[in-house]
């Protein structure tokens, strides 16, 4: 089966001309129908632009400048910025980390998701409420009636987070880009949106991009799984098999940070240094100043995907999965 989304070499560009910063770098994505991806990776690494890049939301000094973005057999990079915004809402929907990105303050819950279904399906006004508080009920809101009347400051941070997973999924869209839309929940509230994202998926059939910088969440959450660095993927592959055999070492590194991976009381490991910015990226791999498995290979030339024997694709020279090469 065709996938929902291919992304192909996608690039990404901050500015114009010789000042141009290059922040995706040849991202590659691929996500099936009712499949779970996660984009994983420090900030800064390229994660929520790739996510804007794909639902055309970049901001006006950024542009895409090379690589494919398909939706099904839509070449979403072909579209005017008007038949862009069709698509987008309608058949890619989009969750942010603060849901008060999604509600407007001032007006009910009830409007805002009235302008959202009517945008793309002028529905008889009878039906139009019908299916608010059927929306509402999906994402398990209890009393959808009550909830329509409220004000955004009235719900909670996770009730305000299913208002505007709702919103997103009004239109049944064939894919849902979420943006770390966990981050600022408590705990158990986190897990049961989690839940809830992993049921509509299977129940939808859904394709979902989701956009984190915790491995926690990534291994309850994902089917595969892109580790992001410095605007591009350094390791890609199934979840188990990234996160229990990492062939990239600073998949290692992330993963060895978690609190939960190290005994109690142990000092937690951190990876060196920081990621470099976009006006001084390395000539070769841009994990090289951060790596002990660096080579005079890495610091001069950048490395291209391999396949590894795990089902991981890795962009490094010195795999984990092989021997170190020698130190720089």
């Amino acid at each position: 089966m065709a996938p929902v989304l291919s992304v192909r070499g996608l690039t990404t560009v901050f500015g114009t001309g010789e000042t141009a910063l290059r922040a995706l770098d040849g991202v590659d994505l691929t996500v099936h129908q009712g499949e779970i991806v996660a984009l994983v990776g420090e900030s800064g690494s390229g994660k929520s632009l790739t996510g804007f890049s794909i639902n055309g939301l970049l901001p006006g000094n950024a542009k895409v400048t090379g690589g494919s973005i398909r939706l099904g057999d839509t070449d979403l990079r072909a579209l005017t910025p008007r038949q862009m915004r069709g698509i987008r809402g309608k058949q890619v929907g989009m969750i942010f980390q603060d849901p008060m990105m999604t509600l407007n303050p001032v007006l009910r819950v009830e409007t805002q998701m009235r302008d959202a279904l009517r945008a793309h399906s002028p529905l008889p006004r009878g039906e139009v409420r019908a299916r608010l508080v059927q929306a509402l009920a999906e994402v398990g809101i209890a009393a959808p009636e009550q909830r329509l009347r409220a004000w955004p400051h009235e719900l909670s941070g996770g009730m305000r987070q299913r208002v505007a997973i709702a919103t997103a999924l009004l239109h049944s869209p064939q894919l849902v880009i979420a943006d770390e839309p966990t981050t600022a929940l408590d705990v158990t509230i986190q897990g049961q949106i989690l839940a809830l994202a992993q049921r509509l998926c299977r129940d939808r059939g859904t394709a979902l991009v989701w956009i984190t910088h915790d491995l926690a969440v990534v291994a309850g959450i994902a089917d595969r799984v892109s580790v992001m660095y410095a605007g591009r993927v350094v390791e890609e592959g199934p979840v188990d098999a990234v996160l229990d055999t990492p062939a990239h070492p600073y998949t290692r590194g992330l993963i060895d940070s978690v609190a939960a991976s190290q005994p109690k009381g142990a000092r937690l490991p951190m990876i060196p240094g920081r990621m470099p910015l976009l006006s001084d990226l390395p000539q070769g791999c841009a994990f090289a100043p951060r790596c002990a498995r660096r080579s005079a290979l890495c610091i001069s030339e950048r490395p291209e995907p391999r396949a590894t024997g795990a089902g991981q694709t890795v962009r490094c020279h010195h795999p984990l999965t092989e021997p170190a090469g020698a130190a720089a």
